[in-house]
């Protein structure tokens, strides 16, 4: 799947998010990204901080061990998480 990679620190989680949305799920796949929709307001990093939230209760991290590393204002971005792996992170989010 070319939407998670691992680095040296984590993976890097490729996603395309959809603010605004009735509730906070995956959706599936947008392109070569996976599609998120969250249940928050683009609006003063709220759809990033819930993006985070998210990621860290579906994979069993604590919210410090994921970052929008890039992308904040757009809806492509790119997701580390750390303590994780590639087949981890692919298990638990498809």
């Amino acid at each position: 799947m070319p939407f998670v990679r691992e680095d040296a620190e984590g993976v890097l989680l490729t996603v395309h998010v959809q603010p605004r949305a009735s509730r906070t799920q995956v959706a599936g796949l947008h392109g070569d990204a996976l599609k998120i929709r969250l249940n928050a307001p683009p609006v003063d990093g709220r759809a990033n901080a819930v993006l985070c939230a998210f990621l860290a209760e579906r994979l069993g991290r604590p919210r410090s061990a994921v970052e929008v590393v890039q992308g904040k204002t757009t809806r492509r971005k790119v997701v580390r998480i750390e303590g994780v792996t590639r087949e981890d992170v692919l298990a638990r989010l498809t």
